[in-house]
Order: structure tokens, then C-alpha cells, then sequence
């Protein structure tokens, strides 16, 4: 079975893309994708071939997620969020703890933006959250992402406290794509309940980096936008 996925995904690699792709994803020496090594797959492509597949092992899951080769990794996290919805409680547990032996392996952002919500989100979602600060202080880029990233679920439950508060602890993060998850995940609870997110504004507009705050006030109005980037320092 697992050659099956192998060998599915090499018929549909392309080398233009794959060039691309390594571009965008920063694969160079330094960059946070360093040595990603990409075969030029589309995500509706990946998760066609994912649907094919739901069934295989943990093991067969464990090579793929292992591998250097990112649409594998993609590819198994696409058939890991396809077991976890057709899962019972315990099997949902299972996948759920998996997933989190398995966050040095969920290494780019798409990875994390297209796992995080369905399986660590929406695991927690009536549980204890105490792991999400623990990853949120991590000294890895991704677990840090995965922390906010997973709020997204809770988001779309109309639970906003944890996306807030998370948000705090990684207001003065150094990096680019936390800026970003946290400006987008600010901006997603706004959509439902613009006066929690202008609460938290208000409070830290002035000390939030640039693009996060950008990102955040995408969707005000022109007037809005501009007050609260006069606020910045």
C-alpha cells in the first residue's frame, strides 16, 4: 500500500512546479525550509490521492510523514485528517496523540494550516487546552504555529478566549510566519465578534509587529484601518 502512495505521487510530480514550490516555500540554505525537497504537486492532486488510501497503516503514515519529500508529508496528514472524521472517540485519541509525537514532522506552514484545525482543533475543543500554551512557548517555529493555528476550530465554535490568549503569549514572537498565523486567526474572530478582537486592539495595537497587525485589520473599514496603524509605533 505504501508503494501505492509513492508511486502515485511520482507519476504526478512536476519538475516546473516543483521549482516553484521550492521557491515559495523557502527550501534555501537558512530558510525555515531548508532541505524540503518538493515534487510539484498540486493540494487538489495531494488530496485526491489521500481519499484513496484512508485505510492504511500508522506505520505506513509514520514513512510517509518521515520523509524529506513534502507532498508525502502533505499527502499523509491529508489521509491522517481523513481517518480522524471517520473515527470513533478513542480513535480520534489516538490519531490526536499521533499527531503531537509527530510535530517536528509538520514542518511548513501549509502542513500545519491543513492538519492543525481538524486534529489538534478540533480534539480540544471540549478538553483541557493546557498543551496548546505549552506548544505556543515552544522553541520550534511550528509547534508555535500549530498552537494558534489549531484555535481556528474553536474560532468557528464561537470560543475566542484561547485564540486571545495565545495570541498574547506570542506577541512579541521574532518570526514572520507567526506574525501572520496570528494577525490571520485575530482576523478570523473579528468576522464573528469584531468588538472581542477591537478589545484586544485597543490593548495591543501599539506593541503588535507590523504584519500582524496588518494582517489583523485587513477586513475594517478604510477609517478603522487607519486608526489603528497610527497606533503603531
Amino acid at each position: 500500500m505504501l508503494s501505492s502512495v509513492k508511486n502515485d505521487l511520482e507519476e504526478l510530480r512536476n519538475l516546473q512546479k516543483a521549482k516553484i514550490l521550492s521557491r515559495f516555500f523557502k527550501t534555501g540554505k537558512g530558510e525555515y525550509g531548508e532541505g524540503d525537497i518538493f515534487l510539484g504537486i498540486t493540494v487538489p492532486l495531494q488530496r485526491s490521492v489521500s481519499k484513496k488510501y484512508s485505510n492504511i497503516s500508522f506505520d505506513e503514515i509514520q514513512e510517509l510523514l518521515s520523509s524529506k519529500v513534502h507532498e508525502r508529508r502533505l499527502t499523509s496528514l491529508f489521509i491522517l485528517v481523513n481517518k480522524y472524521k471517520k473515527s470513533d472517540a478513542n480513535g480520534k485519541k489516538e490519531i490526536f496523540n499521533f499527531y503531537l509525537r509527530n510535530t517536528k514532522n509538520v514542518n511548513n506552514w501549509d502542513l500545519v494550516d491543513l492538519s492543525a484545525p481538524n486534529i489538534v482543533g478540533n480534539y480540544l475543543l471540549d478538553k483541557n487546552k493546557s498543551i496548546l500554551y505549552k506548544l505556543a512557548k515552544s522553541n520550534n517555529l511550528w509547534e508555535r504555529r500549530i498552537a494558534v493555528l489549531a484555535t481556528y476550530e474553536f474560532i468557528k465554535n464561537n470560543q475566542f478566549k484561547d485564540t486571545l490568549k495565545i495570541a498574547e503569549i506570542l506577541l512579541n514572537d521574532k518570526h514572520d510566519l507567526i506574525h501572520k498565523a496570528v494577525g490571520w486567526m485575530l482576523r478570523e474572530v473579528g468576522k464573528r465578534n469584531q468588538e472581542k478582537e477591537e478589545s484586544f486592539l485597543k490593548k495591543y495595537a501599539a506593541a503588535m509587529p507590523r504584519t500582524m497587525l496588518r494582517y489583523a485589520i485587513e477586513k475594517f473599514d478604510e477609517k478603522k484601518r487607519q486608526f489603528y496603524l497610527r497606533s503603531f509605533k
